[in-house]
């Protein structure tokens, strides 16, 4: 779907919302939305990239956890990453098979290990210290799982743009890293005693990583995969599981970097990968949803201080604490609606636009031209539908918003689906409230 189709689909949706009422100035100040057409065919432009090795897609279920996001995505063919026993249980409630779902995590317990190898979940081990746990579960032999298991390697390949966005630098805290000393050889000795391990995974970075960094990082992962095997004479590493990673273009409207410029610096810098001798697993989450989500916010009051109009929005740190105190790293685009929802003219003035939150930088942008905000305005923070719905921030104890799935159809006509409904008081006071304990009998003597 090209940019032009997404603004346009994006601006009917939400004059859809207005006339519903799911923006309403009074009862449904803030809501996000997902367009679920647009998820389907960013999942189409997935599958169409990898059309000659057998390829399970996973979606990293951390940029969007909403489990009927996640029913939605397996419905179009996906499986799950995984990384929490919370986003495990939310795999399986949109209804994963287990032998569809990944477990990464480099904190992994020994219930959660146990509970992952009964179930069948693929497991991709973090740490040496992890490798002998599951040898404590499942012996020498391995059998008794129908896990595929594998380990998770750092190729060190460097840093990318936004430094905590990027797991493969020389001391990132994920995976064994390969070129510290004596670490290649006694990974290699670990595959040669446990015939079970028969993955290789690595994930070089997300936003803010080239491209050309993820694929060497994929070359290396893949060079270890092949060397295993010579060294072993036998083919037991069966499949890559190599991370996902493509950025996001948080600067236009374009979906730009596309899968198949990816798949184009894997072949060029990894061919032993489309060689047909492995099995391969991607785990996309950012580059899949961002760009099919919004969140849209009514303006409340409008003001000025020191020559600088203020637009004091719904939204703030509640909704997008990334791009609040990280503004450079995470910037969004903004867009200005009238009541109705239809784009805002006029001439752009610098404005800030300022969240709900009660600290001076609960900004969304500084100095942003934008035509003059007036309250009762609506703001649109564009390419939202990843992680900014999965992490919350409940400063001021401000409840969670509504989410909602849209479809736009030929007529033109918007439907829309609940992902997940708004928080309400009530639900704000049960979770941050003890349950009272039962009180003694009165004394009757």
């Amino acid at each position: 779907m090209d940019g032009s189709q997404t603004a346009w689909r994006r601006e009917r949706i939400l004059r859809a919302a207005v006339r519903e009422g799911l923006l309403d100035p009074e009862n449904a100040l803030l809501a996000g939305f997902v367009d679920l057409d647009g998820v389907a065919a960013s999942v189409a432009a997935l599958h169409a990239a990898f059309p000659d090795v057998p390829t399970l897609h996973t979606f990293a279920a951390k940029a969007n956890c909403l489990v009927p996001v996640l029913a939605e995505l397996r419905a179009l063919g996906m499986g799950c990453e995984v990384a929490s026993p919370g986003e495990l249980a939310q795999a399986l409630a949109a209804g994963f098979a287990p032998e569809r779902i990944v477990f990464d995590s480099p904190a992994k317990t020994r219930a959660e290990l146990r509970h992952a190898l009964e179930l069948g979940v693929a497991l991709n081990v973090d740490n040496f210290q992890e490798l002998e746990r599951l040898d404590a579960l499942l012996g020498a032999s391995g059998t008794g799982t129908a896990a595929r298991l594998g380990v998770r390697v750092n190729p060190q390949v460097g840093e990318g743009g936004i430094g905590a966005m990027s797991t493969a630098t020389a001391t990132s805290k994920f995976g064994i890293p390969l070129t510290d000393d004596g670490n290649r050889q006694r990974l290699l000795d670990a595959y040669a005693a446990r015939p079970w391990l028969t993955w290789v995974h690595t994930h070089v970075g997300s936003q803010g990583c080239p491209l050309e960094l993820i694929a060497d990082g994929v070359a290396r992962a893949v060079g270890f995969a092949e060397e295993v095997n010579a060294r072993l004479g036998r083919r037991q590493v069966t499949g890559v599981d190599i991370g996902g990673g493509l950025p996001v273009n948080f600067g236009g409207e374009e979906h730009t970097p596309e899968f198949p410029a990816y798949v184009a610096h894997l072949r060029e810098r990894a061919p032993a990968l489309f060689s047909g001798r492995y099995r391969v697993v991607t785990e996309f989450g950012r580059a899949l949803l961002a760009k099919n989500g919004f969140t849209a916010a009514y303006v409340e009051y409008t003001k000025s201080a020191g020559g600088r109009a203020i637009a004091v929005t719904h939204a703030g740190a509640q909704v997008a604490a990334r791009t609040v105190f990280l503004p450079e790293a995470w910037p969004l685009r903004l867009t200005a609606h009238d009541p109705t929802g239809a784009e805002k003219q006029g001439e752009p003035v610098p404005q800030d636009i300022a969240g709900p939150c009660c600290f001076v930088g609960d900004l969304l942008a500084r100095a942003r031209p934008l035509p003059p905000l007036d309250p009762g305005d609506l703001i649109a923070l564009l390419d939202t539908g990843a992680y900014y719905y999965s992490t919350p921030f409940h400063y001021n104890s401000l409840p969670e918003p509504a989410v909602h799935g849209a479809r736009v159809h030929t007529d033109n006509t918007v439907t829309f689906q609940l992902l997940r409904p708004a928080q309400t008081l009530d639900d704000l006071l049960a979770h941050t409230t003890a349950p009272q304990a039962p009180q003694p009998a009165p004394d009757q003597g």
